[in-house]
């Protein structure tokens, strides 16, 4: 028999929550077979079995935080599980309780995470959500106990998402799950809208808008829940799952509490270290764009339909690799006394999930044409947005851009990832009046801000390498080389 651990599905994971159990006890497993969908600091992801067997034991819960290295479950022989653990989770006096109601039987409703889906460790069999940009990954994990028994492995409704007895498994992200649940909705009667025929938290939303239409009643509550026991709109009455959990009347109006995911916690973990420990100093300067965008439209009118088309960030992005190669201490860390420099120059760019920030990684930019790395940045954008980035796709980076042009941020600092020396942030594109040889002209400028850990780099290094970055920034022709 072997033990399924708490695997470590990122770099920095430290514990995971378990979100969903995708094969029941008595089912068969094969090796690459995915088992547990489990929330990281980083992302959603779901952990595919490396051994081969039966699932006789669950030991972990849904909902319940365990370490790396915890076992969460048994794989063995069929005829190694026992009569008691085929009824689910058996809690075990030698390890610690892995959820607050261990022992008790499994809620029947699918993990409370985001609208994205999970991301999958490998290859999903899930397909990926199309939420815009500003719609990603939110959620808690844990739903709490269920109202009803859970039924007999394959007879479970299809409400919250589990395969509808003699029927096939409905696709929907947890979030539309739990919506429909919630809501009383069965998602065998919705037609999905994602990839796939996946049904997606907005196929819900709908769904309830059409119902409370019809409705004498009005609303159904659950319909436009974002989280537990938050509502979008005017308030309504609640009545299901999570009433109550607003606080009390305040001046300031009710109180709404919201717990954060892990990526959250990660997120603003990291930042307060950052900001902590890292001396910040910002340099800013002011690019000359007009021939980078005189020449992406030449790019864009002679493109068949169809074909990338690098964009300014692309740009950034490959100039900076160039700079990083020529100034190695920008391509380093500061750890532990020591200076960290990296042989590789491995750029990553910012990508707004939902209530969080996610940052891909496009490997070895300074090799790669500026057409290979706007296939990369579009692919890894898609892939944030979908739901489908994964763990090594998230690691690695020496160094982040972050663009905020493209909302009409003129400037702004960013604050560094850490353990990277610097990050770049990057502004909008702006036509402004300048003064060449004596006369009034337009020019499109950009502001770029570099934030320096100034444990590694100093001021005058830190003033070349921009410099360095404006200046290839000003002769795109240098980039596409």
């Amino acid at each position: 028999m072997a033990d399924v651990v708490m695997p470590r599905l990122s770099d920095s994971m430290e514990e995971g929550t378990i979100l969903q159990w995708l094969k029941q006890v008595g089912d068969e497993v094969a090796v690459g077979d995915e088992l547990v969908e489990i929330e990281t600091d980083k992302a959603n992801m779901a952990y595919e079995s490396d051994v081969a067997g039966t699932l006789t034991e669950i030991i972990a819960e849904e909902g319940a935080t365990l370490p790396i290295g915890e076992v969460i479950a048994r794989i063995g022989d069929s005829d190694e599980g026992s009569d008691d653990s085929a009824a689910g989770p058996v809690e075990s006096s030698e390890r610690p309780t892995a959820g607050p109601d261990a022992g008790s039987e499994r809620p029947t409703a699918g993990p409370d995470t985001d609208d994205g889906g999970a991301l999958r460790a490998g290859s999903s069999s899930t397909p990926p959500s199309s939420a815009p940009p500003a719609e990603e990954a939110s959620g808690t994990a844990g739903e709490g106990p269920a109202e009803q028994e859970k039924a007999p492995a394959g007879e479970q409704s299809s409400g919250d998402g589990k395969p509808a007895e003699g029927g096939e498994r409905v696709k929907a992200s947890p979030l539309a799950k739990r919506m429909a649940k919630d809501s009383g909705l069965d998602l065998k009667q919705l037609a999905g809208s994602g990839p796939g025929g996946r049904i997606l938290k907005v196929d819900v939303e709908s769904a309830v808008s059409d119902s409370a239409a019809s409705s004498p009643g009005g609303a159904i509550d659950g319909g436009s829940r974002t989280d537990r026991g938050s509502t979008a709109g005017p308030p309504a009455v609640a009545t299901g799952p999570g009433a109550g959990d607003a606080g009390p009347e305040t001046a300031k109006g009710r109180v709404e509490i919201q717990e954060l995911t892990k990526l959250q916690s990660t997120v603003s973990r990291r930042m307060a270290e950052s900001k902590a420990t890292a001396p910040h100093f910002y340099l800013e300067t002011e690019v000359d764009m007009t021939r980078a965008v005189e020449d992406r439209a030449r790019l864009k009118s002679l493109a068949a339909e169809g074909d990338v088309v690098p964009s300014f960030n692309d740009l950034v992005v490959k100039a900076c690799a160039l700079a990083l190669r020529e100034h190695p201490r920008a391509n380093g860390a500061y750890r532990d006394g020591r200076f960290e420099l990296y042989s590789r120059v491995n750029v990553g760019i910012a990508v707004a999930a939902q209530d969080a920030l996610v940052v891909p990684t496009i490997f070895d930019a300074d090799r790669k044409s500026i057409w290979e790395i706007a296939l990369d940045s579009r692919s890894l954008s898609r892939k944030v947005r979908d739901a489908t980035v994964t763990p090594p796709e998230l690691s690695g980076a020496t160094f982040t851009v972050s663009n905020l042009g493209m909302f009409g941020v003129d400037a702004f600092s960013a604050v560094i990832n850490p353990p990277q020396a610097a990050i770049l942030a990057v502004g909008a594109i702006v036509e402004r009046p300048v003064i060449r040889d004596d006369e009034l002209e337009t020019a499109q400028l950009m502001r770029i801000n570099l934030a320096c850990d100034h444990r590694i780099l100093y001021g005058a290094q830190g003033a070349e390498f921009l410099a360095r970055i404006r200046a290839l920034l000003e002769e795109p022709f240098a980039l596409a080389i």
